[in-house]
């Protein structure tokens, strides 16, 4: 999906949701795009934002809420700056934001911002499946070939380069043991059966070459 795509399918989601500020929702498709481009995002860029629009469209069905969880796909990593904790938090508010002024119904309005800010932890504290969908399209490469695998792991690392190879080493083994030591990495039972062992394959890999 080129970005031109990523666009108009923003744009087919604000028309069908809101009559108000036509001008306003593609001012602020161009700004999502400018920051998933912006330099030194080397995985959470517009790639990765594609790559969850188009999981969104292959499991549309299974979704109850398509629209809310589209929303917070756009917005979910608006914000990525790898020095900072509260990136979800900050990009959970920047979608309100703008769902608030596009009269997005108030509870609409929460249900994106808890579904963005879930996406720190990968906990579902409201039990929707919905928001067990979105968890695991965020972590869908880590059920991928080995190949792909590798190349994720070399734009992560990229994108934390300003950190020595011993601070970074050292976060990164926390990130796998913790979803290594979960019960299952994902959420949806359709990912499990398609992801899981491949995922706990690639992160076990990872970990001893550490």
């Amino acid at each position: 999906m080129h970005r031109e795509s990523i666009k108009n399918y923003w744009l087919l989601l604000t028309n069908k949701t809101s009559a108000r500020n036509p001008n306003l929702a593609s001012q602020t498709i161009d700004k999502i795009i400018k920051r998933y481009s912006a330099p030194g995002r080397h995985y959470h860029n517009t790639v990765h934002l594609s790559d969850l629009i188009c999981l969104q469209q292959q499991y549309a069905p299974l979704i109850v809420d398509n629209d809310s969880l589209l929303y917070a796909i756009y917005f979910h990593d608006i914000v990525y700056k790898v020095t900072r904790s509260d990136n979800e938090e900050k990009s959970a508010q920047e979608a309100v934001a703008f769902l608030n002024r596009i009269g997005y119904p108030d509870d609409k309005q929460q249900k994106v911002f808890t579904f963005i800010a879930a996406t720190q932890k990968h906990v579902n504290p409201l039990g929707d499946p919905d928001l067990d969908y979105l968890l695991d399209f965020d972590l869908h490469i880590l059920g991928s070939t080995p190949a792909q695998y590798e190349a994720y792991t070399k734009q992560v690392r990229k994108e934390y380069g300003l950190y020595p190879s011993f601070m970074y080493k050292r976060g990164r083994k926390k990130v796998l043991q913790h979803f290594l030591s979960q019960p299952s990495i994902y959420k949806t039972a359709v990912f499990r059966e398609k992801y899981e062992k491949k995922a706990r394959e690639n992160m076990e890999r990872e970990l001893e070459q550490l």
